[in-house]
């Protein structure tokens, strides 16, 4: 669809939705703990691996997903976190007056936050039928009020460029958004509502209201990155945390939480956390990049070697080099590595495989899956087998000691099953931006903690699973 039309649609969408006061409420240092659930698109169990498999690996979007932690010991509000089967992690929230809830990405890759929106929500190339998808109603909200382009917050949300284009028209009634996230994207109208937990009401929260959407999953994404528009800083948080549960590809009742805390947290960490620093992109021309959670990572360890990467592409981006660093990103599905880097790891795995030979690349196509490192184990026990050990060694010491079941996967080629790396290179090291994501998949069955107010990165292994 052409941008003009796209505004327009949304324009002539907008005068129909009515604007409204919003509540007001005092605020309390608080904590909240969201339950965290995986997504799960459901498939026929006989292309099930494959199918998911597939779908990860070929989405790129630079994302994201967290909740926060308050300070020592305030009340606490859980919602939780649960596991869906296109590699992503959902939380249910509450907007408007009365509350209306939704399902929402959880992505630490992103900052804005918004939902499927009003009767007309169109969605093409997506995985569910756009009918069953849960939709968001301004009307039926008496705290729904659309921000207009002339307010401050239209400019920090919406892209110059994309605002530029509806300079010619009357855009005093609602702001346009135009958000991207890898393959897909989503436009719609800056409103402000009401985000309501069982404890506090946060008024003039501002969401978009989506109304077009491209590659999109059955639910919205909640931006938990560093900017201003993103849940935590609206907030108010001063950390926030979640443990990811095991991701079986389809869905389950399971879940574990995620939890925001608000009030300051002091210096105090949290025993059996290791901790590493955040590390903001220094000099970075693309605002786009501000959102991530970068972390110094030292080295890349498979089995007892440490493999031989360029400490350029070890940190973040700067004038001489457009390519580096690491985020953290739970938007993400498979960790993804810049080929030179990617080529290196590989390197040491086939080195360290002993008697498992490499699958042939004619082998590796026949999966329909976009990995790039497989080797044969036809006749074995998956969970038998002994790979090398994977770890990620980050600036103050925190090892990242990965289980197997994080890095590799499983997959059965005809007669054949070959285990393949969850690790992919789609992208050459001329892209700017992060050398290297670390993704959800290798963060299951951790504890970690987005610790804002002291700004570093913690976490601990732990079994997340919660019922």
């Amino acid at each position: 669809m052409a941008a003009s039309s796209l505004l327009s649609l949304m324009f002539l969408i907008s005068t129909l939705l009515l604007a409204l006061s919003s509540l007001s409420v005092a605020p309390n240092p608080t904590t909240f703990t969201i339950p965290l659930s995986p997504i799960f698109t459901k498939h026929q169990p006989s292309d099930a691996i494959k199918t998911e498999l597939n779908s990860l690996a070929s989405s790129s979007p630079t994302r994201a997903h967290h909740l926060k932690h308050p300070k020592s010991k305030p009340p606490l509000t859980k919602t939780k976190v649960f596991s869906r089967s296109y590699r992503a992690y959902s939380i249910s929230l509450s907007f408007g007056t009365p509350p209306q809830t939704i399902s929402f990405i959880l992505d630490t890759g992103s900052s804005a936050v918004w939902f499927p929106c009003t009767s007309q929500y169109f969605c093409t190339d997506c995985d569910i039928d756009p009918s069953k998808i849960p939709l968001f109603i301004p009307q039926l909200s008496s705290s729904s009020k659309f921000i207009d382009c002339q307010n401050p917050n239209c400019a920090r949300i919406s892209s110059s460029n994309f605002l530029s284009d509806c300079q010619g028209c009357n855009c005093s009634q609602a702001c346009p958004y135009f958000f991207s996230y890898g393959l897909g994207s989503t436009h719609g109208l800056l409103l402000s509502e009401t985000l309501d937990f069982p404890e506090k009401l946060f008024t003039n929260f501002l969401v978009g209201c989506s109304i077009f959407s491209t590659q999109q999953k059955s639910a919205g994404i909640a931006g938990f990155g560093r900017t201003p528009e993103s849940l935590p800083s609206q907030l108010g948080l001063s950390k926030f945390s979640y443990c990811l549960i095991s991701q079986r590809f389809n869905d389950t009742s399971e879940s574990s939480d995620l939890v925001l805390y608000r009030g300051s947290s002091s210096d105090a960490k949290t025993p059996g956390l290791s901790y590493t620093p955040f590390r903001k992109n220094p000099v970075s021309n693309n605002p786009a990049l501000r959102v991530y959670y970068y972390v110094d990572l030292l080295k890349v360890i498979v089995g007892s070697k440490s493999v031989n990467i360029p400490y350029k592409y070890l940190v973040p981006e700067n004038n001489a080099n457009r390519h580096g660093g690491t985020i953290v990103d739970s938007g993400y599905s498979y960790t993804s590595m810049g080929k030179v880097i990617f080529d290196a790891v590989a390197t040491a795995f086939e080195a360290e495989m002993g008697n498992f030979s490499r699958a042939f690349v004619d082998v590796e196509a026949s999966t329909g899956v976009k990995l790039n490192l497989c080797f044969n184990i036809t006749g074995l026990k998956f969970e038998k087998i002994k790979f090398p050990e994977l770890t990620f060694e980050f600036n103050g010491g925190a090892k990242l000691e990965l289980p197997m079941v994080n890095y590799f996967v499983p997959v059965d080629v005809g007669n054949s099953t070959v285990a393949c790396l969850t690790i992919e290179t789609d992208r050459t090291m001329d892209s700017e931006g992060p050398a290297i994501i670390l993704g959800n998949t290798q963060q299951q069955n951790f504890f970690v903690e987005f610790d804002l107010e002291n700004d570093r990165f913690g976490f601990r292994k732990q079994t997340c699973n919660k019922k």
